[in-house]
């Protein structure tokens, strides 16, 4: 795990999660469950739902009304672009994208904007590994 993901996951309170499914056998459920059960708050972004995880959907990024530290893009890579440009117009401190979502203008365009940009990556595997090095450390 990179310095940047560590420090990115201690100090991040609020995903919103782009493309989050209220069915449960989707990767995005249970990755945003796990995320939720650890303590940060979930904003589901779906057009197609009204409520996640018991939390209330908006439509998109531009909808959101509350701070933002890491965009979580469960949406293939051809929609990226736009996802990233709604994640610099509200401000959010990072963008994260799932195993298999790439996009390297759109993670430039993000990291010239000062966005972090964590790409390809699972957020749920990287947590555990970040729990993983705390407990392990302070035995």
């Amino acid at each position: 795990m990179t310095p940047e993901i560590a420090d990115l996951l201690r100090s991040a309170k609020t995903i919103a999660v782009v493309g989050l499914s209220s069915k449960q056998h989707r990767p995005s459920y249970g990755v945003t469950e796990y995320m939720q059960r650890n303590g940060y708050r979930i904003i589901p972004v779906n057009p197609n739902e009204t409520e996640v995880l018991g939390e209330k959907c908006v439509p998109d990024l531009d909808a959101i009304a509350e701070p933002v530290d890491i965009v979580n893009i469960f949406r293939r890579s051809e929609y990226v672009r736009e996802i990233v440009d709604a994640a610099i117009r509200i401000g959010a401190r990072a963008v994260w994208m799932q195993e298999e979502v790439v996009d390297l203008a759109a993670a430039a365009k993000a990291e010239a904007a000062g966005l972090t940009v964590i790409m390809d990556r699972c957020i749920l595997k990287e947590h555990r590994k970040l729990a993983h090095t705390r407990t392990a450390g302070s035995g």
